[in-house]
């Protein structure tokens, strides 16, 4: 067997599963009286949108926000691309136009709202008094402070003009239909890009208990802004979103199944450990190497760890302008700490949507050696896990998974082949 070949393999499995163009078309409804109107947000959403035009043809018309490098071509479906994941003036722009589209809408026309990961940053729209800067300031800090992603969009829908209900609210009476690609661990679609069309139960003061746990205490104006508690989000019954319609359409159980039914086929047997593992990426790493080091004294093998769901890191060193890599790299160097060079191990851990953090790879690979080449390399693995750059020892390896831009997002994929 091919070690890598085989986990690349499950991993382009996991992706095909969550692909727009196999999942879309199944929940579309049938076209309105009125306008057909589309809006959207996320790293899969203009691939998406594409897939709409395909299924309806003209007349339609819509406007979504997608991350650069992820625009596909549409006819009637205009496509903005804004900064991801620090949110940008492009991105607030976009939105503004979106939540206006939104506003236009009457009782017999249909919004079909397309929501993906990273629709939070990219529907970037600072509610009354906040500036586009404020919010990037404590969006980098909630990025530093190792917050898992439910409790940053607690923050994001707190701090927004359109998150949190508000986009389903600005097209009320009208029916609106949003289809979501879930990046979250436990599908909420009210957390997937902070929830837009959603019902809010979270609430400001939910949002400022956050800021404290993490020891944010900047900008003044957001600190102020959670303080005073005005114009709290839609919640859940607010009769605005009585004609909102949310459906799931694909999330990491179902790309984990399918990197199942993969490894399965080759004679490996798949055990999924779970599609919502949140916390520390070296934490998760090292007890997913302890779990690998049970599995080979138990002898019982061949088998593969399969597991999703979105890890966390805490910037160690937050001015290391030197530090490569994102949460799968640094989940990968913990686990690989952990196994020491146990034989017959290997690993894969990788972003769906093609990027790991804020570098130009999906994620890397370990094998039984990779500690061992990294040291004969001059390279110390213990201090590069803390320096958080775990991405520049698997570059200096040649063992990064690079992908480009899937045009998908179920979030992390993790794969340990134990032979």
């Amino acid at each position: 067997m091919d070690h890598r070949a085989f986990l690349k393999q499950l991993f382009n499995c996991a992706i095909a599963a969550a692909d727009p163009s196999a999942i879309v078309p199944q929940h579309l409804p049938p076209r309105p009286k009125g306008r057909l109107v589309v809006l959207g947000a996320g790293k899969a959403s203009a691939s998406m949108a594409r897939v709409v035009e395909d299924c309806y043809g003209a007349p339609l018309e819509g406007l979504v926000v997608t991350r650069y490098g992820h625009a596909v071509s549409c006819k009637y479906i205009e496509i903005i691309e804004a900064a991801h994941p620090k949110p940008d003036a492009a991105g607030e722009a976009g939105a503004q136009r979106v939540l206006e589209l939104a506003r236009t809408l009457g009782p017999d026309d249909l919004g079909l709202c397309l929501i993906s990961g990273g629709g939070s940053a990219l529907l970037s729209l600072p509610a009354p008094g906040l500036t586009l800067a404020h919010k990037q300031a404590i969006n980098s800090a909630l990025l530093r402070s190792g917050a898992p992603i439910s409790a940053m969009n607690i923050v994001r829908k707190h701090l927004s003009a359109i998150k949190g209900g508000r986009l389903a609210a600005a097209a009320s009476p009208a029916k609106l239909l949003t289809l979501i690609i879930s990046d979250v661990p436990g599908d909420d679609p009210a957390i997937v890009a902070s929830g837009p069309t959603v019902g809010d139960s979270s609430t400001f003061q939910q949002a400022r208990e956050i800021l404290r746990k993490y020891g944010i205490e900047e900008p003044c104006a957001v600190i102020e802004h959670l303080e005073l508690a005005q114009d709290e989000t839609p919640k859940p019954g607010d009769p605005r979103l009585d004609a909102s319609v949310i459906k799931v359409i694909a999330a990491a159980q179902m790309s984990l199944e399918a990197g199942a039914i993969c490894a399965h086929g080759a004679g490996v047997t798949p055990i999924i450990l779970g599609d919502a593992i949140e916390g520390e990426a070296r934490d998760i790493g090292r007890q997913h190497g302890l779990l690998a080091l049970r599995r080979l004294q138990e002898g019982q093998r061949p088998c593969v760890f399969l597991s999703g769901g979105e890890t966390s890191v805490t910037m160690r060193a937050p001015d290391n302008a030197n530090a490569r890599g994102g949460r799968n790299s640094e989940y990968l160097l913990a686990l690989a700490l952990a196994l020491e060079g146990a034989p017959g191990v290997y690993a894969l851990a990788a972003d769906t949507d093609g990027i790991d953090g804020m570098s130009e790879h999906a994620g890397a690979m370990t094998t039984p050696d990779t500690l061992a080449r990294a040291r004969a390399a001059g390279l110390d693995p213990e201090a590069m896990l803390e320096q958080n750059n775990s991405g520049g020892l698997f570059e200096a390896l040649g063992d990064c998974v690079t992908t480009g831009a899937t045009l998908t997002n179920v979030n992390d994929f993790r794969a340990i082949l134990i032979l």
